[in-house]
């Protein structure tokens, strides 16, 4: 989803943002080889499979959706190689393009274009039937790592950690949700439920001693 999207839940535990977030859809492959292509051609292609996904968003293609934010990411790891001529995976894209020849604004497109995936990619997730809550939770964290205060993740994070049973992490997150949104009403109920969970299991430790 584009960054512009607000956010919402399931409880709209899914935001109003935009996988099923198994890591790049089908292995499949950027559509050039990084050295046959140069860095703005491959930002660019990024640009286009993230507009194409937060599209199929719109249209409730979660699917489709997951699938084009990964190969917008894909993209960026082909411009990994391409400047840093390291393995892929090894760093960051927004890591590499920091060493690399990129402009100033080329830096910053690929870093913000990595952090709409991730966090579309979680509101891709928290749609699905069943969610995997540990994958919200590793893209939601990808997101805080270059964006501490960014709402989405910093809610999404919250949920996903709600439901691993992390309650106080989960209050954590929330509480600075809700400091940036101290109105939002989705994260006002996951702190009451949160808040709720803690209660009982302090409740159950007194009972038991």
């Amino acid at each position: 989803m584009e960054r512009a999207s607000p956010a919402a839940g399931k409880l709209n535990a899914g935001g109003r943002g935009a996988g099923d977030g198994h890591g790049p859809a089908g292995g499949a492959q950027p559509r050039a080889a990084a050295g046959s292509a140069e860095p703005g051609e491959l930002i660019g292609r990024a640009l286009d499979f993230k507009s194409e996904g937060a599209q199929c968003y719109k249209d409730k293609k979660f699917r489709e959706a997951i699938g084009k934010y990964h190969r917008a990411l894909l993209e960026l790891k082909a411009l990994l190689l391409l400047l840093s001529q390291e393995p892929a995976g090894q760093r960051p894209p927004a890591a590499a393009a920091a060493a690399g020849g990129l402009s100033e604004e080329q830096r910053q497109a690929v870093e913000a274009i990595e952090v709409d995936c991730y966090n579309s990619l979680a509101a891709c997730l928290l749609q699905a039937e069943l969610v995997n809550y540990e994958r919200v939770k590793e893209y939601c964290l990808k997101v805080l790592q270059k964006e501490g205060e960014n709402f989405k993740a910093l809610y999404r994070s919250g949920v996903a950690f709600y439901h691993l049973g992390d309650f106080n992490k989960a209050l954590y997150y929330l509480k600075e949700a809700r400091s940036r949104q101290p109105t939002d009403t989705n994260v006002i109920r996951y702190i009451q439920l949160t808040e709720m969970k803690l209660s009982r299991c302090s409740q159950r430790e007194k009972e038991a001693l």
